[in-house]
């Protein structure tokens, strides 16, 4: 653990140097992340000056909404900047040099890059989702709770881009695919009332959105039940599991970079 701790701290450094040399990107990059969870807390306010989401207050609409926000820049800070380097490394055929390292080479390809450009909305995100908890009506919320559901949505997150990216090893094009699943993840950012039943379905069971951030809302929020967790944490770890074996079986079809 030593070791593998000493690797990404290199890694790391190296990327964040190598991003910090445009730091004007940091302002930029911060005044979008305003603008945009402005522009979502608006959306917001709209809804509730009709009948709103059933069962949901406007400030525990702000807790989802805040908790969309901490994915987003912690997709934008990890997730993206690495998993899309996937399909560069097949398509270059400097996959091989990943593979050749003595590192797991999933490990690499997760974690070789930070970039810091979604701190903002990591932060902003946090102070939307904290103001909301304190005004919302009183619950007997769980910190704890909500964090570990916070960890299971970002590896289910993780799991499913991951498969996706790994599918570049057949198919080089597929922006499209992760614009679509980045488009789907977006179904987020308002707690699952606001669906028809159909969509709640599909946002649950298929394209399992409602445990990235309604369900670690309402353990926030004292309205969830353990076997919502349990469900998380059970999905979190099939994810993870069906990633690795697909991961392992995608490179029985690598050729390499010789054909």
């Amino acid at each position: 653990m030593g070791r593998l701790a000493l690797v990404l701290w290199r890694y790391w450094s190296t990327s964040l140097q190598a991003e910090l040399e445009y730091r004007s990107n940091f302002l930029v990059q911060a005044l979008g992340s305003v603008l945009s969870l402005s522009g979502s807390i608006f959306s917001l306010s709209l809804f509730y000056r009709g009948k709103g989401f059933p069962g949901w207050t406007f400030e525990e609409g702000l807790v989802v909404l805040g908790l969309y926000s901490v994915f987003a820049g912690a997709i934008a800070c990890v997730l993206s900047p690495n998993l899309s380097r996937i399909v560069q490394h097949v398509e270059a055929g400097t996959l091989d040099f990943v593979l050749l390292k003595p590192v797991d080479a999933q490990l690499t390809l997760s974690l070789r890059v930070i970039s810091p450009w979604g701190i903002p909305d990591l932060l902003f995100g946090i102070g939307v989702m904290v103001y909301g908890a304190r005004h919302a009506p009183a619950h007997d919320g769980s910190v704890a709770l909500a964090l570990v559901g916070v960890a299971c949505g970002a590896l289910i997150i993780y799991g499913l881009w991951f498969v996706v990216a790994t599918t570049s090893v057949w198919f080089t094009k597929i922006y499209n695919a992760t614009e679509v699943l980045r488009g789907l993840l977006d179904a987020g950012r308002f707690p699952m009332a606001a669906y028809p039943a159909a969509y709640r379905f599909v946002f649950t069971f298929v394209m399992p959105v409602a445990f990235m951030t309604t369900v670690p809302a309402e353990l926030l929020l004292g309205r969830g039940q353990a076997s919502m967790l349990l469900g998380a944490a059970a999905l979190a770890s099939a994810l993870l599991v069906a990633s690795r074996a697909f991961w392992r079986f995608a490179l029985k079809s690598y050729t390499g970079a010789s054909g």
